[in-house]
């Protein structure tokens, strides 16, 4: 592409989702490097609007609630080469059209992964420590707690996290984790063992992440493959007052199972994702003392959203100019990615 040449973009994201990662001096960037589409976004490809600005778009910065790219779409934006996401799937929105149509798509999961990452390390420590109960038993007795009596298996030293997953998120968690005493251990099954030494883990086949680790940290996909992959058997074999976290996708793990492991005190439980998002009023998991549910919050949020726009603009930059994405979304790794 010429480098003099600004081609013609627009958004395709709920108004909500523009509003919430693109702040007007991103929206700017934008235009330095693009002719952008004026607000407000693309929020449904079958008004009259929507195809008369698709008809000449080459561009396509999506985000949450982006409609599907189909190919019946693809037919009225015959310019559109390539999609740039301000989050982390794009299996919402780009379809196997796109893939067909030779479009380049790029996504911010890199940059997403990296406050999941934050969220679930700052878990791990905090659940090692045993901050949560111990915050709500002093808030209870009010008064001061002989700390001479604190089991020896409480505390951050030496104790085993198991990853499950060298996903973007998997990865993160491993790296952030590397300044602690703590032993790592990864299962993968795209993952050789000089690529686990590499991360700074331990290779590990399934049954024995669970069996071997304080806390198991579930970062997998949601694949047919995957679906109720933390089975019932894997949480069995946790050792007792072992800590599950997930910040995947709910329905990785059997949740019954898990369920009845925590409300019988057996194992913990970090979730900030449950299947369904939000679980039924009445359901036990919700007044279990020892589970946390967070809603969703591990992704990026409030200021976070910044990094999100930033990396748009940079890809988008780059691609204006001709150098390409610098994360690109391979439809090769599609099965591997969330």
């Amino acid at each position: 592409m010429s480098p003099s040449h600004r081609p013609r973009a627009a958004l395709a994201m709920s108004r909500r989702a523009a509003d919430a990662v693109l702040e007007p001096s991103a929206l700017a960037a934008l235009r330095q490097v693009t002719t952008l589409e004026p607000p407000p976004p693309l929020d449904d490809f079958g008004t009259e609007r929507a195809k008369a600005v698709l008809a000449g778009t080459e561009l396509l910065v999506t985000g949450w609630d982006c409609p599907p790219l189909t190919a019946e779409v693809l037919a009225g934006a015959p310019n559109l080469r390539a999609v740039v996401h301000t989050a982390g799937s794009i299996r919402g929105h780009v379809t196997a059209a796109c893939w067909k149509r030779g479009i380049e798509v790029s996504s911010a999961a890199a940059a997403n992964a990296l406050p999941v990452a934050e969220y679930t390390v700052a878990m791990i420590l905090l659940t090692n420590k045993r901050v949560l109960e111990s915050a709500r038993d002093f808030h209870a007795a009010r008064t001061q707690v002989d700390w001479t009596r604190t089991s020896r298996t409480t505390g951050n030293y030496r104790r085993t996290v198991g990853i499950l997953s060298a996903s973007f998120v998997g990865r993160r968690v491993i790296e952030l984790l590397r300044p602690y005493d703590l032993r790592v251990l990864l299962h993968d099954p795209y993952a050789s063992e000089k690529e686990a030494a590499a991360l700074g883990a331990e290779l590990v086949a399934l049954e024995d992440l669970f069996t071997f680790s304080d806390t198991v940290s579930v970062h997998a996909p949601l694949l047919p493959a995957t679906r109720g992959l933390v089975s019932r058997e894997l949480l069995a074999a946790m050792r007792p007052d072992a800590v599950l976290i997930n910040t995947a996708r709910g329905a990785v793990v059997d949740q019954d199972a898990l369920t009845e492991a925590v409300t019988a005190g057996r194992v913990r439980a970090v979730l900030d994702v449950t299947d369904p998002d939000v679980l039924p009023p009445e359901h036990p998991l919700w007044t279990a003392d020892n589970a946390l549910l967070t809603p969703h919050l591990a992704g990026s949020l409030g200021n976070e959203w910044r990094r999100l726009a930033e990396h748009a603009v940079d890809e988008v930059r780059r691609w204006a100019a001709g150098d390409g994405f610098a994360h690109p979304v391979r439809r090769d790794r599609l099965a591997y990615l969330a």
